[in-house]
């Protein structure tokens, strides 16, 4: 395997773990980014720019996930990931949505406190009066779920998303318990948004992030990028005895199991499950789960929260402070795991780990990880073409993280 790129002295940890992800963790195509205090310390990639897949027992070059899921399956392809090659991030999105809201409440367009009714009337319906603005960014608005899933075309209409979820019946009293809003979440804050500015969340991440710092980073990808993006496969676990725990706790297990459970519910609020290589879906705006980014768009993202990149900087030291602000803490009603949220942000514990106490970032189920961590300057980001069944600890993100850990001497 051939892995391409630099680090900078001391950081020699992280091209170690990276190619070990390889060799041991099935990653197939990947690339990192790091910074420190605004300066790019990582830069690696490697692999294939498609999903390139192990050939199964029956020889037809496809994954036994994918092939067990029914998911639509590829034959190996040796395109070589380049520099600036960019990848679906999924949940990672979400802590791009967020800092949209904490942008504009540090603008003053937006007050965390007020109802979600204020700016959106039409939210109020069924139960939902006191909702506010920050329950949505703390994953405490009540609506997870869809009684009816919507399509993957009608979850790209704006006016129909929007429509869905202001009619919804919460599944409990908003601000009163915490579970993650799997799709929700994008059409609550695309929604607010588009309510607040009169522009998609998409534009507003063009023209206020993206353009700003140069980011390789789109939520409804543009059709002159298309070609940069690879294609995202499942891909298998490493195999029995590879010092992982490769099998959820049982509680978890029987929520993914059963399909009037909430967590069953809330992943399944777009019904059928999009397919993440379509063009069409890459170019929709669902800023919970179809971000575009390269590594380090990523990680240059999160540089420019906590600090100083080439000029700007996004978040004032009280937008930081509000990001890991703890909102939500201990038993996930959808995740059925002890998971924290800052405002929009999953914070550092058991479910996400990340560099510390005070890191702030976001996962993506089955890879990509996103965060930033205030008290060493660090910004991380890592995108993958193989994406695993796990939700919020993908071990190979897992283990760049703790190869940063030992590059910082902790």
């Amino acid at each position: 395997m051939n892995v391409n790129g630099t680090v900078a002295e001391g950081f020699e940890p992280v091209r170690a773990a990276f190619l070990r992800n390889f060799e041991t963790l099935g990653d197939r195509g990947a690339a990192v980014a790091v910074y420190r205090d605004g300066r790019k310390v990582v830069d690696l990639w490697g692999g294939a720019k498609n999903a390139s897949v192990a050939a199964g027992a029956d020889g037809t070059g496809v994954t036994r996930d994918a092939r067990d899921a029914g998911d639509t399956v590829f034959p190996a392809d040796e395109a070589p990931w380049e520099h600036g090659t960019a990848q679906i991030v999924r949940s990672a999105t979400k802590g791009v949505a967020a800092a949209v809201l904490l942008l504009l409440a540090q603008r003053g367009e937006l007050d965390l406190d007020a109802p979600m009714g204020h700016y959106w009337p039409e939210f109020k319906a069924r139960g939902k009066e006191r909702a506010l603005v920050r329950h949505v960014l703390a994953h405490r608005a009540g609506v997870p779920v869809l009684d009816r899933p919507l399509t993957p075309a009608e979850a790209a209409d704006p006016d129909v998303a929007a429509a869905a979820v202001a009619a919804q019946t919460p599944a409990w009293e908003p601000g009163s318990d915490h579970g993650y809003h799997a799709h929700t979440y994008g059409w609550l804050t695309g929604e607010l948004v588009r309510r607040v500015t009169g522009r998609s969340i998409g534009t507003w991440i063009a023209e206020e992030i993206a353009g700003p710092l140069g980011l390789d980073l789109w939520v409804g990808l543009p059709d002159a990028e298309a070609g940069r993006v690879g294609r995202v496969a499942p891909i298998e676990g490493p195999a029995e005895g590879g010092g992982l725990r490769l099998r959820p706790k049982r509680a978890v297990s029987e929520a993914y199991a059963d399909p009037s459970s909430l967590t069953r519910r809330a992943f399944g609020a777009i019904t059928p499950q999009p397919d993440e290589n379509d063009p069409a879906y890459r170019a929709a705006v669902l800023p919970a789960s179809n971000g575009v980014a390269t590594a380090d768009g990523l990680a240059r993202f999160y540089a420019s929260l906590i600090g100083e990149v080439d000029g700007v900087r996004l978040f004032t030291p009280e937008s930081v402070a509000l990001a890991r602000a703890e909102q939500s803490a201990g038993p996930d009603r959808i995740l059925v795991v002890h998971t924290r949220f800052g405002l929009g942000y999953m914070l550092h514990g058991s479910a996400s780990p990340l560099l510390g106490d005070g890191s702030f970032g976001h996962p993506g189920r089955g890879g990509s990880l996103g965060f930033a961590d205030p008290g060493t300057g660090i910004a991380f980001g890592y995108v993958t073409n193989g994406f695993r069944k796990s939700v919020t600890a993908d071990p190979r993100a897992q283990a760049l993280v703790r190869a940063v850990r030992a590059a910082l001497g902790e």
